[in-house]
């Protein structure tokens, strides 16, 4: 029998820490997401097979935008560039399948489900602890749902996405190796909102 390895999240021993937390920035660690980067011609005819096979009228083609698709969502990264995230499906599939959308026009798209994790940050003070590390202009009056943004949090490279129109809830994917780093980050941040003065 083959040895199975068993998908554990980076941030498994932060459960407690996390549920120590106030409410009010509320910290969690979301389940495995499959990723897979994508780079293609969005307007050419490898682009419009993706586009289609993802379930999205287009690739998303402004920068720091998110679009959803079928059973997943679609991240611009850069030009030609996108991270493909689904709670559904398999990276390995996801990958597989692209590359056939992509055989005969050109392109890449490569699992990198592994090299990333997901934290989910609520709570009425969240947008205070995302302004105590990110440069980034976090209010929702330009910067809502829709949008996802590659920035620095607390000094970790992350894809920001805020979720909704009042800056309550964001998710932020971060690589595995800096997970526990921005954990521990963003706990010293919230810690301060359970604090009655």
């Amino acid at each position: 029998m083959a040895d199975t390895l068993t998908r554990r999240s980076p941030l498994q021993g932060y459960k407690s820490r996390f549920a120590n937390l106030p409410e009010s920035a509320s910290i969690d660690d979301e389940p495995f997401v499959s990723m897979v980067d994508l780079w293609v011609d969005p307007i050419g005819p490898g682009g419009r097979a993706v586009a289609d096979l993802l379930g999205v009228d287009a690739l998303p083609t402004t920068s720091s935008t998110i679009v959803a698709g079928r059973d997943g969502a679609v991240i611009w990264l850069g030009p030609q560039e996108w991270l493909i995230t689904s709670a559904q499906r398999n990276g390995e599939d996801i990958e597989a399948a692209l590359r056939e959308a992509m055989s005969e026009h050109g392109g890449a798209a490569v699992d990198v489900s592994a090299q990333r994790t997901t934290l989910r940050l609520r709570g009425a003070h969240a947008r205070d602890v995302i302004a105590k590390g990110c440069s980034l202009d976090s209010h929702p009056a330009v910067f809502g749902p829709g949008a996802a943004a590659q920035t620095v949090l607390g000094q970790a490279g992350v894809v920001l996405i805020p979720l909704s129109d009042n800056g309550t809830d964001y998710r932020i994917i971060v690589r595995s190796s800096f997970a526990r780093y921005l954990a521990d980050w963003l706990i010293d941040a919230a810690e301060e909102f359970g604090v009655d003065w």
